[in-house]
């Protein structure tokens, strides 16, 4: 009344009248508090009485007078909560460009995406780092405009730590899928109970997924091998699970963490697997030694659609949706160009220098041109450049196309350019470096 700027004078009436109200008021709320106790310990014998005695309590009238003027209201079902729905993936076909620790960094993807490829994924980023806020983490995250289907690859054997990171990069980055890697086979990672030692922990792998997917309407990949040992493999049989855990695809890499790098990917598993992924209604994406448009047609296409084992999936096994590309990309980043033109290029020494000067003009915008921007370009250009020197120009080869395992003996250079690009010295990368 004062705030109005009236007077309401305050008679002995209207204060007996308010204190009755009170009084009121309050048994009326006790009143209240029995019924929900009795409800609480006998339950209502129909599902509308919950909402009846809600609509009561509070005093809503008019949505009490509503709820039972509603006509199906007797024989309504009570629905729960509707399943996450999330976007599909479609990577059938797509040239897919693997997670690659330090050389995979942003520059080189752009690099890619410009000779060629499709679907593009970030370096590992450890789910505890993430989560402790390290700058050098969060950039590993980063995508650039180029980047047209583009994921972040996240590492961890927390659960909960999963589940909160999933949250963060879902509400705070633009991205088109998550992909959990229980697949690295380093052994500071796995010492950790994360990477390839989840192959070994059925449960708890289930548990990291389950707890991933929960959290984020993105679709998750799950990126895994063969298996821990050699001998043992066990994905034929985690796979017909994953779709159940909420996974949106998996990828397999047909080696065991045993294995690691060495000696051949064991296809012949990998779609045997595709098979049983294509039984639940799993994209499959092979991994492993792809390193020419032959190869990756052969690993991506084997059986033809007239087929009846491609066709019906299970133990005989089918067609993956595409194949991941690692090494090969980091050896001659243009396969991606020769996948796409299907075609084998004889790329020249000029050419491959050109390469590299996209390569270095990327990471001088991305590092900064400044002397600490210069230092960081330069550094992870050397490590790439041990990698370039294993490509064998084609005019040169007896046999084409070139495979992954293949050491060849010491050669002749068609120029000085491309033997220089050809050498195994550290002090050719460094005078390669400064050429450019």
């Amino acid at each position: 009344a004062e705030f109005a700027g009236t007077d309401v004078p305050t008679t002995a009436a209207t204060a007996t009248a308010a204190h009755m109200s009170d009084v009121a008021l309050i048994a009326s709320i006790q009143n209240d508090q029995q019924q929900r106790q009795q409800q609480q310990l006998l339950g209502p014998s129909h599902p509308q009485q919950h909402t009846a005695a809600a609509a009561a309590s509070t005093g809503n009238v008019a949505a009490l007078d509503a709820l039972y003027d509603t006509a199906d209201f007797a024989n309504a079902d009570v629905a729960g909560p509707e399943p996450r729905r999330k976007p599909r993936l479609d990577f059938a076909g797509k040239t897919y460009l693997a997670p690659l620790t330090t050389v995979g960094n942003l520059p080189f993807r752009r690099l890619c995406v410009s000779l060629g490829c499709e679907v593009t994924c970030g370096e590992m980023a450890l789910a505890t780092n993430i989560l402790q806020g390290q700058a050098s983490e969060w950039a590993l995250l980063k995508r650039h405009p180029s980047e047209r289907l583009f994921g972040v690859q996240v590492c961890g054997g927390y659960p909960d730590a999963m589940s909160r990171v999933a949250q963060l990069v879902d509400e705070q980055l633009h991205i088109d899928f998550i992909d959990i890697n229980c697949g690295c086979p380093i052994d500071i990672i796995c010492n950790r109970g994360a990477g390839s030692a989840l192959l070994r922990r059925p449960q708890k792998l289930e548990e990291v997924v389950r707890a991933t997917t929960g959290c984020t309407d993105l679709p998750v990949i799950v990126k895994i091998r063969k298996g821990y040992f050699d001998d043992s493999d066990v994905a034929h049989t985690l796979i017909p699970e994953m779709a159940s855990w909420g996974a949106a695809a998996v990828t397999l890499h047909g080696r065991s963490r045993q294995q690691r790098y060495s000696r051949a990917a064991d296809w012949d598993y990998i779609r045997r697997c595709a098979g049983i992924a294509h039984s639940v209604g799993l994209p499959l994406i092979g991994n492993g030694d792809v390193f020419s448009p032959t190869e990756w047609e052969e690993r991506v296409n084997p059986i033809s659609n007239n087929d009846s084992s491609g066709a019906n999936g299970g133990e005989q096994g089918a067609n993956v949706t595409t194949a991941m590309i690692g090494r090969a990309a980091l050896i001659k980043p243009w396969i991606f160009t020769e996948i796409m033109e299907q075609r084998l290029w004889d790329i020249s020494a000029s050419e491959r220098l050109d390469v590299l000067k996209s390569f270095v003009s990327h990471g001088l915008e991305h590092w900064g041109s400044d002397s600490r921007g210069v230092e960081t370009t330069r550094r992870f250009l050397l490590e790439w450049l041990s990698f370039t020197h294993r490509y064998i120009p084609v005019g040169l080869l007896e046999v084409v196309p070139q495979k992954m395992q293949w050491r060849p003996p010491a050669y002749s250079t068609r120029n000085q350019l491309e033997g220089l690009l050809s050498s195994d010295s550290a002090a050719d990368w460094v005078r390669i470096s400064e050429m450019l």
